[in-house]
């Protein structure tokens, strides 16, 4: 399991096409600002409300900062799915099937001098049992419906991970 502080293994560099090209260290990858493959998990309640985690404040970057249920980084070239399910158990503490929703590239800077370049493969689930949370990873969780998500980013946008803004607003435009 990567945690905290932990060494991860190489990240997949990728192609504007999601191609595989090699490999590179995390930390370099992200102070060079070179795209890579990443996910990003969106949890669903039978509401319809989505689960955010509130980021360890110890995360290499947006420590303390609203997103969605988890996020990473394949280390396969195959099998992202999997390895999105196995990081939603890690960080949040349960497992439920994911299917693909959709993808997307996005590159930002981010406050701590690092820059996040990645081609964000979206995966959604339905979950509505208890959350036990990695507190290594994850400070607090909560249920948010789609009106209040969309009044919070839209009034405090720097209370959220850049990549969940973007996320939140490619699934307002797809609608």
């Amino acid at each position: 399991m990567n945690s905290v502080g932990t060494l991860s293994p190489d990240l997949l560099l990728v192609t504007e096409q999601d191609e595989v090209i090699g490999t590179a260290e995390k930390m370099q990858v992200h102070h060079d600002g070179v795209l890579h493959r990443a996910f990003s998990v969106l949890i669903y309640n039978d509401r319809g409300d989505y689960l955010l985690q509130q980021r360890a404040l110890e995360k290499y970057h947006s420590g303390g900062l609203w997103s969605n249920a988890c996020c990473g980084h394949p280390t396969q070239p195959t099998g992202t799915s999997a390895q999105a399910e196995q990081r939603l158990e890690e960080e949040m503490g349960f497992r439920t099937p994911l299917s693909p929703s959709f993808s997307f590239i996005y590159h930002a800077s981010l406050p701590n001098g690092l820059i996040e370049h990645e081609f964000d493969h979206v995966f959604a689930g339905q979950y509505d049992g208890e959350i036990p949370f990695n507190p290594a990873e994850v400070m607090a969780v909560r249920w948010v419906s789609r009106a209040e998500l969309l009044r919070e980013i839209a009034t405090a946008p720097e209370t959220f991970t850049v990549w969940f803004r973007i996320l939140v607003d490619t699934i307002e435009q797809q609608k």
